[in-house]
């Protein structure tokens, strides 16, 4: 592994693991077993780091979102799999990396809204139009509208005042939002399907 990538990964396992802001140059280096001066040499600080991480992280995730959307037989059994991956994802994140990001790293995280926003929504709006070829979704949504919806909670489900660390799992929320929003562009025949891939036997 090149020296460059290496030092984004180590940074990247700091960061996942105790958030952004408590993790310093000399923490990386000491992980890293390497100078700081080494470190100095592929990047001027750590929020060009913060950036670098944010840009290569964002078109990995469209790879592997776009993959998801590709090889899903149906969207009911795409958003199952895009809940399975985020639960790989957040597994590892400390939930403070967002809030850090929000206020000590602001192009960073306008990387990420210009990702939501122009990203995000298109796949989203997409799946919802797939949906309704299906049959799986109802045909009297506006899938713009709910698109948007979509990724605004995405990101409400990071905001601190909003779901506190200490009361609430990351993970857990993103998952309830994402089912409810589910439930509520289904038609009968996606519920179902739902309960299926759920392994629940309830009536409708």
């Amino acid at each position: 592994m090149e020296t460059k990538e290496r030092i984004l990964r180590g940074a990247e396992e700091l960061f996942f693991r105790y958030g952004i802001k408590s993790v310093t140059m000399d923490d990386i280096a000491k992980h890293l077993a390497i100078s700081k001066k080494t470190i100095y040499q592929f990047f001027e600080d750590k929020n060009e780091m913060v950036e670098t991480l944010m840009s290569s992280s964002l078109k990995k995730d469209e790879c592997e979102f776009k993959q998801i959307q590709d090889e899903s037989e149906n969207v009911i059994v795409e958003v199952f799999n895009m809940m399975k991956h985020m639960s790989n994802m957040f597994s590892k994140i400390n939930p403070n990396i967002f809030y850090d990001l929000q206020k000590y790293h602001p192009n960073a995280w306008k990387q990420f809204k210009k990702f939501k926003e122009e990203c995000m929504a298109k796949m989203v709006e997409d799946s919802i139009d797939r949906g309704i070829r299906e049959g799986l979704v109802r045909s009297d949504i506006n899938a713009k509208v709910l698109s948007r919806i979509r990724v605004e909670q995405v990101e409400m489900g990071f905001n601190s005042e909003v779901f506190p660390p200490d009361k609430f799992k990351m993970l857990d929320v993103q998952i309830a939002m994402i089912d409810h929003w589910l439930h509520g562009i289904c038609t009968l025949k996606g519920h179902k399907l739902i309960n299926k891939h759920k392994e629940l036997n309830e009536d409708e």
